[in-house]
């Protein structure tokens, strides 16, 4: 798999860690704790990338940069 940034933070609106995918518009998802969050962070950016290729879509190299945890 591609690897890309992934910023995760908590949010008191959501109650929640938030995990976000800067480079994949709309790839968010969410987990009660920070290993959560990635771990469906990373099942939410496979699912973007197989519904990009399906529909033809542009696929974004990743940029190499680190997980930030915040």
């Amino acid at each position: 798999m591609r690897k890309y940034e992934v910023i995760i933070y908590w949010s008191e609106e959501d109650g929640a860690f938030v995990a976000e995918v800067p480079e994949l518009p709309g790839c968010v998802a969410h987990g009660s704790i920070h290993e959560s969050a990635l771990a469906n962070a990373l099942e939410a950016i496979r699912l973007w990338l197989d519904t990009a290729q399906e529909f033809g879509d542009p696929i974004p190299e990743p940029k190499g940069r680190r997980l930030i945890f915040a």
